[in-house]
């Protein structure tokens, strides 16, 4: 088990995943048999070799050679997404209902990163090249995958769709995929996934993601960059515009990097192995995605933060067990008090918490809205824990927890846990230090 860590310079999309974890695990001739592996005939998967401001790497490009002769086309589709200037400049021109009714007419000039096409279409037809969720799902399905793989893919498909469907109003089911139901993007998002099977990474840490900026036109006129989509899936993620103007990150990227939830806190790692995704354009800075393998540094230390508040106007009790529960609930690492004396001579409390930085935001607004306080304090701080195992053991009066704790030494400490303890002492009805004393004298 790794640490994946996501370097989005350039933004990120589904070729820029699939040609860095291609490289990540080596598996380029395993990714050209995929087509195979999902009975999806005509497709091709080429890979070519690059090279991106003095970085060699292999892009990955999916090849579908299918004639849809059921769609009347003509379409205005220069798909050149040629992934870094990401200029996505669709004008559709859509009369459809998002439904179950399949058919309608629009046109688009679309330039993709991930691909390179030339079409003008403008077609009535079935779903069979416009998919919904369901028929992906099937394709998926219906795969020689892993069980892993097909589960990471419908989980990347079912965000990419619940972003979709927020942005169009219309039932996940029904949405329509458009370009993201091609067979590129279904490749780029399944292949994504089957790779990350084989990498089984543990977590993932990332850099902020450079969106690009500018406009895109599509059936309602200019629209800004992110795409509506893209901004949907990268709430929360913390992004910056970047010089290059355009569409640096799709939603086929966007959807991935949100199935692997990244820390943006990234801790001192050991990198061990490195994967370029390159997109088509060139630019002063390398259009590429950098993925690295990585383990924890060997000397681990956790970055944490310590949210701090004073109170004075509060009674004790309702600082008791059930607002000790609920802060543990929302996310504290481990906390206490502290007993000061504060302006005019006043008693007061100092409460003092540990916690990640995912659940800062969560401790410190339990605690603004759970206390008199009026403000928190925040400092970061780090810790070295040692590496804990809860266990049962078996004593005169029963089963009790313990814990064992690993040392520095390499030798480990054992101590009863008092719960366990307390329930041990109610069942025989005896003292509680009593129990303590005999079970700590057979331990």
């Amino acid at each position: 088990m790794s640490i994946l860590k996501i370097e989005a310079f350039s933004g990120v999309s589904g070729d820029m995943f699939l040609g860095a974890l291609a490289e990540l695990t080596g598996a380029y001739d395993e990714l050209q048999k995929l087509p195979g592996l999902l009975h999806l005939d005509k497709v091709e998967v080429k890979i070519t070799e690059v090279e991106k401001a003095g970085i060699a790497c292999k892009h990955i490009k999916i090849l579908d050679l299918n004639e849809y002769k059921e769609h009347s086309h003509s379409h205005d589709h220069d798909h050149s997404h040629s992934h870094g200037d990401h200029s996505h400049s669709h004008s559709h021109d859509h009369s459809h209902s998002h439904g179950d009714d399949h058919s309608h007419t629009h046109t688009h000039s679309h330039a993709h990163d991930d691909h390179k096409h030339d079409h003008s279409h403008e077609h009535t037809h079935s779903h069979s090249h416009h998919r919904h969720l369901p028929d992906i799902e099937k394709i998926i399905d219906g795969g020689h995958l892993t069980t892993n793989a097909k589960k990471i893919a419908k989980e990347i498909f079912f965000l990419l769709g619940t972003a979709e469907a927020k942005v169009h109003g219309v039932d996940i089911r029904k949405i329509h995929f458009h370009e993201v139901g091609a067979i590129d993007s279904i490749l780029d998002i399944v292949g994504s996934a089957f790779l990350l099977d084989k990498l089984n990474v543990s977590k993932s840490v990332s850099t902020a993601i450079c969106t690009g900026h500018g406009f895109v036109m599509a059936d309602h006129g200019r629209m800004p960059i992110p795409a509506p989509a893209t901004k949907e899936l990268l709430i929360g993620i913390p992004t910056y515009a970047g010089k290059a103007q355009g569409e640096m990150t799709t939603p086929t990227g966007a959807a991935i990097l949100k199935y692997l939830d990244p820390s943006f806190e990234i801790p001192v790692l050991t990198e061990q192995k490195i994967g370029h995704g390159p997109g088509e354009k060139d630019f002063e800075h390398p259009n590429v995605l950098r993925l690295s393998l990585c383990a924890a540094a060997t000397d681990e230390t956790e970055k944490i933060h310590m949210v701090e508040t004073n109170v004075d106007d509060m009674s004790s009790e309702l600082l008791g067990n059930d607002f000790q529960d609920n802060l543990l609930k929302a996310g504290a690492l481990d906390f206490y008090y502290t007993q000061i004396i504060m302006k005019k001579g006043r008693p007061g409390t100092l409460i003092s918490v540990f916690v990640t930085s995912e659940k800062l935001q969560a401790v410190t607004d339990y605690l603004l809205e759970n206390t008199t306080t009026i403000g928190v304090r925040t400092y970061p701080a780090s810790r070295k824990a040692l590496k804990r195992h809860l266990k049962s053991m078996k004593t005169s009066l029963g089963e009790v927890d313990v814990k064992e704790v690993e040392l520095p030494s390499g030798n480990s400490r054992t101590t009863l846990e008092y719960e366990s303890v307390k329930k041990m002492a109610e069942k025989h009805q005896k003292p509680i230090a009593e129990v303590y004393a005999l079970l700590q004298k057979e331990l």
